[in-house]
């Protein structure tokens, strides 16, 4: 009588806690001052991928699909190492898993172009500094919060890893230190930028291509000196005193918030809307484009820039001094039996030309416009406006950094008048579909005779 009495409170005790265990967090989305984290081979939370990569995750948000997590991150022969923001494929106990098409993706990191190596740390220090150091003790990077009243470290739902304050008030976050890549939620403000690495697995931030943000939307250029712009998403009239206008990646848009009397919200680009994960990312060649989670892996869904201006237009498609026509690339040829350019692989056109004899500024005399019809330029800005063929040829030649003459004048204007471009590097130039662009165009490379 007594164990039927004891049974059923016994079957109440066991069905409570059932409840408090299922009810339980076991994600690790925080970390409290004075905490170390080791990259060593027998961290925790440490996953080999069938790509190559590597992580050791230190801090995971939310349970059971792509989520994420930062931590150590590696690719490759992992003598290098990232501390990196990455979404990773979770079950529904926060394990991270390691399915065949799913892998990390790294969203942000603080040391691309100063890796660490096995046995680096990370600490969060009593004074509240988040700081990497290599396996030699020096210094790798810092977010040089120390003294600023830090309690504590989060990484967010939307992926931002933040250093807050007693109040949660936000002290640093990796949102305003943008790498290569954006994740919905985040916005860039203008002096923000996205700088592409120097190829998928060279993560130095020394790539060619960057994405900024400016007062009346977003522009994106090749960073040579000075800078050539190869696209700008812009609208007209936007308040541009008090710098509080930003654009953000919103799910389905790339959007304007501009701030006058009212907040308006112009959108810039069109995204694909998520239907999972989702991210964008600036790719070494120029490209924008934007990845989802799908069931069969991770899938470009977007090439936001592409749609814009065409495959030509990107300033490094046919390489340096090559030309792009509807895809293809060529080098400039002469009229005569002279060549001037050579592929620099014949294999491989899109790696650009070479110039048969370089250019040099201590023979000017031997200066000569090789004349290219039907050719214009992904950055063409006008330096002198309303002049003519002759004028702009010989502009160029009398100056020494210049590197060639593009010259756009009407249809049927017998190049009377025009405008012209006088660029001092030269990077891909593109065939003028002139029934598209309505002009006539044609350049005068400068070759060494």
């Amino acid at each position: 009588m007594a164990l039927c009495k004891i049974f059923p409170f016994a079957f109440i005790l066991l069905s409570c806690s059932c409840y408090l265990i299922s009810g339980q967090r076991f994600d690790y989305p925080t970390a409290n001052l004075s905490t170390t984290w080791i990259n060593s081979v027998s961290a925790p939370h440490s996953i080999d991928y069938t790509d190559g990569s590597r992580i050791r995750a230190i801090l995971l948000r939310g349970t059971f699909g792509p989520r994420y997590a930062c931590g150590f991150y590696c690719n490759g022969n992992c003598e290098s190492y990232l501390f990196a923001i990455f979404i990773v494929q979770t079950n529904s106990a926060s394990q991270i898993t390691s399915p065949a098409i799913g892998f990390p993706q790294v969203v942000w990191s603080a040391n691309r172009n100063n890796p660490v190596k096995i046995n680096s740390t990370l600490q969060l220090t009593a004074e509240g500094d988040l700081v990497l150091r290599d396996a030699d003790g020096t210094l790798a990077w810092s977010t040089n919060t120390a003294g600023k009243s830090v309690a504590g470290l989060s990484l967010t739902d939307e992926g931002n890893l933040a250093l807050f304050d007693s109040k949660n008030a936000t002290v640093w976050q990796s949102f305003d230190h943008p790498t290569d890549a954006l994740v919905p939620g985040q916005k860039l403000v203008p002096g923000m930028k996205l700088t592409a690495s120097v190829s998928r697995t060279n993560w130095t931030a020394g790539g060619l291509f960057a994405l900024s943000a400016i007062d009346n939307g977003l522009v994106a250029f090749v960073e040579s000196n000075p800078p050539q712009k190869y696209f700008e998403a812009s609208v007209g009239g936007s308040n541009t005193s008090g710098g509080s206008n930003y654009v953000k990646y919103l799910n389905g848009s790339l959007t304007l918030f501009t701030h006058s009397a009212d907040t308006t919200e112009l959108i810039l680009i069109s995204i694909t809307p998520a239907s999972s994960a989702q991210y964008m990312k600036l790719e070494s060649n120029g490209h924008l484009k934007v990845y989802e989670w799908t069931s069969r892996g991770w899938r470009e869904v977007d090439d936001l820039l592409t749609g814009f201006r065409g495959e030509c237009n990107y300033p490094t498609v046919c390489g340096r001094y090559g030309i792009c026509t509807m895809g293809q690339c060529s080098c400039p040829t002469s009229s005569s039996s002279r060549t001037y350019f050579r592929p620099i692989d014949v294999r491989r056109p899109s790696l650009g030309c070479s110039e048969v004899t370089k250019l040099t500024c201590q023979n000017t005399k031997k200066h000569s416009p090789l004349e290219v019809e039907d050719v214009d330029y992904f950055a063409f800005k006008a330096g002198i406006s309303d002049t003519d063929l002759n004028t702009c040829k010989r502009a160029c030649l009398e100056k020494c950094s210049c590197k060639a003459a593009f010259f756009r004048s009407g249809l049927n204007s017998s190049r009377t008048r025009g405008d012209c471009y006088l660029p001092t590097e030269i990077f891909s130039i593109m065939n003028n579909e002139k029934d598209r662009t309505r002009y006539d165009s044609v350049a005068f490379i400068k070759v060494q005779v």
